[in-house]
């Protein structure tokens, strides 16, 4: 079984696909909570996804699922064409051993979906021994100080080298307050990296909270010769679920 927090057909919102038709499946389980993201539900603290991060809260509304192919094939059902196909979470790669993940997987590189997981890359992966993931998109979502996070359980560099030395495609991406646009920490992560993309976006599960930093986070994307992308479903939708 794996633990199904939700699936919705969308956009993606944000990174280097930002504005691509998309099939979301979100998976329980995060190894972070990241509270410095300051995201509230009742009295828990965190990320903006934090129905699929906190287990103890909200693992009963979660759906334990034998088979995640189905529901990607009923969403195919009503299109025409391949729409990217995004694994998220919490933090998916928790489960990427899990059979049921990789047949999904599988299937849809098969019938010629770009697949992208969404990850905070701190999960080394065996490519060897799982070789699927080769030919998969990593979003490497590498959290920074303003998560909370201590530096030693946030930044694992075997997983992220593992990552980029296996793909093509994969990128950074990171999130970003008006009061972290100074941090060096970008770069002490991605200087043994230099053909691999970085994208910044500005922090907040709001659309009133984006417009306080996205353009100091611009400018200091321009200054650093970083790609600036917006979080274009929480511009439109707020963090309503299933956008």
């Amino acid at each position: 079984m794996i633990p199904l927090v939700e699936s919705f057909y969308s956009f993606q919102g944000e990174g280097r696909f930002v504005g691509t038709p998309s099939i979301f499946i979100r998976l329980g389980g995060c190894n972070l909570g990241c509270a410095g993201f300051g995201v509230k539900i009742d009295t828990l603290i965190g990320c903006d996804s934090l129905k699929a991060v906190n287990q103890e809260y909200f693992s009963h509304t979660w759906k334990k699922i034998d088979n995640l192919i189905p529901i990607i094939n009923d969403y195919l059902k009503e299109l025409d064409f391949k729409p990217d196909i995004v694994i998220t979470g919490g933090e998916p790669l928790l489960h990427y051993q899990n059979p049921i993940l990789l047949d999904a997987l599988k299937e849809s590189v098969l019938k010629g979906h770009r697949v992208t997981f969404e990850t905070n890359a701190t999960i080394e992966i065996d490519f060897l021994r799982f070789p699927i993931y080769k030919k998969i998109v990593f979003a490497m979502s590498v959290k920074l100080e303003n998560s909370g996070e201590p530096k030693s359980k946030r930044i694992n560099t075997d997983a992220i080298s593992a990552i980029v030395s296996n793909t093509k495609e994969s990128f950074f991406k990171f999130v970003l307050s008006e009061n972290d646009v100074n941090t060096k920490e970008i770069k002490e992560i991605t200087k043994e990296y230099p053909n691999t993309s970085i994208y910044c976006m500005p922090l907040g599960s709001r659309a009133s909270e984006l417009r306080k930093s996205d353009k100091a986070v611009a400018n200091f994307c321009i200054q650093n010769g970083y790609n600036f992308v917006d979080r274009m479903h929480i511009r439109l939708w707020d963090n309503e679920e299933g956008r």
